[in-house]
This record gives structure tokens, sequence and C-alpha cells, in this order.
């Protein structure tokens, strides 16, 4: 099993930066599909971006060339840096992790919000 911990939501400005993290526990983040998801008020939950065990990564097209996620393993974190953030980024943000027979694991969520 893997227990995952966000942080670093927050306000911020349309235009600004802020970066995210995804500390794991219990197993290392190079065995396991890690990425964030995000869920907006009355939308359903998408994938922003993931990173595969081997280091490949993938992003929802929004996201592209904005965001950018990245893993630390000596310190088993996965981050998300966003930066020209947008209103329609504001959402709770999850972090999670998948592994073939493991199973799918999730964080609690952080809060961003994107606002003048």
């Amino acid at each position: 099993q893997v227990q995952l911990v966000e942080s670093g939501g927050g306000l911020v400005q349309p235009g600004g930066s802020l970066r995210l993290s995804c500390a794991a526990s219990g197993s290392s983040v190079s065995m396991y599909v890690m990425g964030w998801y995000r869920q907006a008020p009355g939308k359903q939950r998408e994938l922003v971006a993931d990173i595969s065990s081997g280091g490949g990564t993938t992003y929802e097209d929004s996201v592209k060339g904005r965001f950018t996620i990245s893993r630390d393993i000596a310190k088993n974190t996965v981050n998300l840096q966003m930066n020209s953030l947008k209103p329609e980024d504001t959402a709770v943000y999850y972090c999670y992790a998948r592994r073939r027979f493991y199973g799918e694991f999730w964080g609690q969520g952080t809060q961003v919000t994107v606002s003048s």
C-alpha cells in the first residue's frame, strides 16, 4: 500500500504559479504510475498529468506547455509545477498512485484557486 499527502495549494492570481507536491510513504514512487487529477465544482474529475514508472509523462491538452510533472525518487515525492495559471484551473487537485495488481491510491486533495 502507499499513502499520499498533497501540499502546495492555495490562492494565486491569473498568470501566477504554484507548485504542488505529493509525498508518498509505504512504497517507492518509482514502482507506480503517479499523477494528478483535478475536480472543479460541478465537473467530473479529470486527469491533469501523470508519470509512468519508466519516467514517461502525459498531460491533459489544456495544461500542455504550462504544467510540468516530475518525481524525486530520493525524496519519494511527485511534483506538479503549474505556470501561467488560469481561472479555469481552479479545482481540488488530487495525487494518485496506480500499480497493476496492487490497486489505486489517492491523496486527500489540495485546493487551487486562481482568481484576481
